[in-house]
């Protein structure tokens, strides 16, 4: 009896084992092929991300193409100096942060508005149509649409000939550097804000609906709702959406302004990004456009790196 109970439990033990053993096959496995999946996605970030940042050396090099990166003069630091001592450097520093920072704070607040409207709104079938048709503009390319801007706010375009109705005067919308920011701006609110407002609409399902009908009950209207419940409720997610945008300050926007701007408006909005593309590619300086580009990733880096810090604190987000 004895020995028929001893080996009764060795060989529950011998079955633990092995399914243990089977469990861990089992989990080895699964993590092989969540590597396997990521596997193209590390390889075109090593390609085309990693690989190309040999070409930093020429930030600090007297590049030459016939000599190559190894074998242009060493200037160390001099494409630095003559870059903070360049006017057109300081013009487009301040076009950038004030283009890129006029859209991070209109994308955050419209989307907002829009979301909390649309969420009031009864019929499911006109909410839905209208969240469709808002959000659609995202997918559109930059190439299309700048030929549509030039359209409707061209000297011929839809909006001078409504205001030639008027007797108004034809005005330059994309020849005047005072108006043509304020464009850029509009256009890219208008572009993303539906897109945008997707998150929030989520944001607005997660709420209890019993807080509206408590709060109903004891007498508060649409605009109480909004203001003590909905709002509050949106916090976080405004939170984690404005710290995470910190990181993109200094992109203005190349496929937009690049698409859409000329010569008259350089002196407004002419962005680190598009004068970097004229300094290198067509005025063939490719030490003082990496020495820009350089220094706009280090920054962007570590307002990035800041944007993740504060959204972990007021936000509870984290990556890793």
């Amino acid at each position: 009896m004895q020995r028929e109970k001893e080996t009764i439990v060795l060989g529950q033990e011998k079955g633990q084992i092995e399914k243990e053993t089977n469990g861990k096959r089992g989990k080895l496995s699964l993590q092989v092929h969540y590597w396997l999946m990521v596997l193209p996605g590390f390889v075109w970030i090593f390609l085309f991300s990693v690989v190309p940042m040999v070409g930093i050396i020429m930030a600090f090099e007297d590049f030459s193409p016939s000599r190559g990166w190894f074998g242009s003069e060493w200037v160390g630091l001099e494409n630095f100096e003559y870059l903070w001592r360049l006017s057109d450097a300081r013009r487009v520093l301040k076009n950038t942060l004030i283009i890129a920072g006029g859209k991070l704070f209109l994308n955050l607040v419209i989307p907002i508005v829009f979301a909390i409207l649309l969420n009031e709104v009864v019929n499911l079938r006109f909410k839905k149509a209208v969240q469709t048709i808002v959000y659609l503009p995202h997918f559109i390319s930059w190439v299309i649409l700048a030929n549509i801007m030039s359209n409707i706010f061209g000297y011929q375009g839809v909006v001078n000939a409504v205001l030639g109705m008027f007797g108004t005067e034809p005005v330059v919308f994309m020849g005047e550097a005072d108006i043509f920011r304020q464009l850029l701006i509009g256009t890219d609110v208008w572009k993303e804000f539906g897109y945008g407002a997707v998150i929030y609409l989520a944001a607005l399902t997660s709420i209890d609906p019993n807080l509206y009908e408590a709060a109903s009950i004891d007498g508060a209207g649409r605009w109480k709702l909004i203001r003590y419940i909905t709002l509050p409720s949106l916090i976080p997610t405004v939170v984690l959406m404005g710290t995470l945008s910190l990181g993109s300050i200094l992109n203005g926007g190349f496929d937009q302004v690049f698409n859409m701007y000329n010569a008259s408006v350089y002196s407004t909005a002419d962005i680190i990004d598009t004068w970097v593309y004229r300094i290198g590619l067509v005025n063939v300086q490719y030490s003082l456009a990496s020495c820009a580009g350089l220094l706009k990733s280090v920054v962007s880096l570590v307002l990035i790196s800041v944007s993740y810090l504060l959204a972990h604190k007021f936000a509870d987000y984290r990556i890793f």
